[in-house]
């Protein structure tokens, strides 16, 4: 009985060396691994809402990546940026000296590939801009909403947050 007892801490105790050894190392589940994945091109759109200028550069690190991922492809992938939130002022002319880098960046990913901004002219209204107000790179639509609706409904792109 003892040596059954015995044998079976010994073997609880092999079991759980290697979950101690990485527990030590502070890795208790092991490391990842990265996978290689090839995407095809699709269509993208970005619901944007964002309220700091931090948060739009890492939409657009995120756009600029996904369109790089699907090879700046501009027959089979689209990436559509809608626009509705505490951003709009940022694509306005009259602050163009405070955030001309960034409206320079956002520009220059409409000039390379299939990427497009549109902004809601009822949000750009509630922030007292009118279209001739926005940077002529930005296309207004009449709603986000039912801007987003219509192309995930009826040009079947993809939602992105």
């Amino acid at each position: 009985m003892k040596m059954a007892c015995n044998l079976l801490c010994l073997l609880a105790l092999s079991w759980l060396a290697p979950t101690l050894s990485a527990q030590e190392a502070g890795a208790p589940w092991g490391r990842a691994v990265a996978q290689e994945v090839e995407y095809a091109p699709q269509k993208v759109v970005y619901d944007v809402a964002v309220k700091s200028r931090a948060a739009l550069e890492n939409v657009l690190d995120r756009v600029s990546f996904l369109n790089n991922l699907y090879g700046a492809d501009p027959f089979d992938a689209a990436i559509v940026v809608v626009l509705h939130g505490d951003e709009i002022p940022m694509f306005a002319v009259e602050n163009l000296v405070r955030d001309r880098d960034l409206m320079e960046r956002a520009q220059s990913l409409t000039v390379a590939g299939p990427i497009e901004f549109r902004m809601c002219t009822v949000a750009a209204r509630a922030h007292g801009y009118a279209p001739a107000d926005i940077h002529g790179f930005v296309h207004m639509v009449p709603m986000a909403d039912a801007e987003l609706v219509r192309l995930q409904r009826e040009e079947g792109y993809a939602y992105m947050r």
